[in-house]
């Protein structure tokens, strides 16, 4: 007696990723099952980036098809697959990113490049293709932060080749002037070189491109929210009620500009004391939650108060490149897991797949 198809599915169905809580029939991650004979052979596809995850889903994959009476040979093969997703109506992508996360904060100080370089670098890890681009074109802190110096090249003479960092595609106006050269710059002069960084640098087949957006609701988050096709937005927070305050604003202009908040991240959630071992609440505690649960977006993760964040960024290796077996760089990584994943539920970009309309006399 051979097994069937129908035996297979009804298996895969009691296997739930625990990324997405769903089942990998539902989900639709179980594709091409083969059956010949007494063996078994399928894939499983995931919509997220999930380098650590994948062994772990092809034992409990074998180990449940095991199970089914009379089956010989199993092949599963676990992959996953990253495809661009809709963005901001009137918008177009841009040719060389399929997804762009814009990484926002209400103010200044709440650790937001230091939460956009770790969710870059996280995602990296997890065998993504990424770009970060610094959009904070008066105090650029990417080179800093990513350890990187030196001015780019440009092949035509047009276009900008990123610079490489810890796996990563960078761009920033800080690898354009010197590191204390102040930019005494208005308005419209700004968003153009954040458009000329974003538009002229050759980002070679980027999954994701992060970018650092500089704190607050002023010219470049707008010209960002209306002119750049932004996939999802991330609010950066601390527990503190001013802080908070300031990120509830953030919301509402991407609510407004029609950016999908993809979640938010509580930086300085606790200290832990290095001497003691005793918690504190320094900026108060579960303010995020609350702000998260008013919008009815997920509260992504929180990160401690670590001395080591800050001194590993300041060294140009941040977090989950420093120390990736740290419990802070597994947040990142479990944060960088569920903003792939909620990008991966929104509704696929369909334009390429439409037919170009000529019309011609004649």
């Amino acid at each position: 007696m051979s097994i069937s198809e129908a035996q297979v599915q009804a298996a895969l169905k009691e296997i739930v990723d625990a990324n997405t809580g769903k089942d990998l029939v539902s989900g639709r991650a179980a594709k091409n099952i083969k059956i010949t004979g007494a063996d078994l052979s399928l894939d499983i596809e995931l919509g997220y980036p999930a380098k650590t995850q994948i062994d772990a889903m092809r034992e409990r994959v074998i180990a449940r098809l095991k199970q089914l009476p009379g089956v010989g040979n199993i092949s599963a093969n676990v992959n996953w697959k990253i495809v661009p997703h809709s963005v901001q109506r009137g918008v177009k992508l841009i040719p060389g990113i399929k997804n762009i996360i814009a990484v926002a904060s209400g103010k200044g100080g709440v650790g937001k490049s230091t939460t956009a370089v770790n969710l870059a670098l996280a995602l990296v890890a997890e065998g993504a293709s990424v770009g970060l681009l610094d959009a904070d074109i008066y105090g650029p802190s990417q080179p800093q932060m990513l350890g990187v110096s030196g001015q780019p090249e440009s092949v035509d003479g047009k276009s900008l080749e990123p610079l490489k960092a810890h796996g990563l595609q960078a761009m920033s106006i800080g690898f354009l002037i010197d590191a204390e050269q102040p930019m005494v710059w208005r308005g419209p002069m700004v968003t153009q070189a954040l458009q000329q960084l974003l538009n002229d640098t050759r980002w070679n087949d980027v999954d994701y491109l992060v970018i650092d957006l500089p704190p607050g609701t002023g010219d470049i988050q707008l010209t960002l929210a209306q002119q750049v096709p932004v996939t999802g937005a991330v609010i950066v927070t601390t527990p503190q009620d001013i802080a908070l305050l300031d990120a509830r604003k953030g919301f509402k202009m991407f609510e407004k500009v029609g950016v999908p908040i993809l979640g938010v991240v509580e930086n300085m959630s606790i200290h832990v004391c290095s001497k003691c071992g005793h918690e504190e609440h320094v900026f108060g505690t579960g303010g995020a939650e609350r702000m998260a649960k008013d919008y009815g977006v997920e509260m992504l993760g929180a990160l401690p108060l670590d001395m080591a964040i800050r001194e590993q960024g300041d060294a140009g290796v941040p977090t989950v490149v420093a120390a990736p077996d740290s419990r802070a760089a597994e947040i990142y990584r479990s944060i960088a897991r569920r903003v792939a994943i909620k990008i991966a539920e929104r509704a696929r970009d369909m334009t390429a797949k439409f037919p170009k309309i000529v019309v011609e006399n004649t």
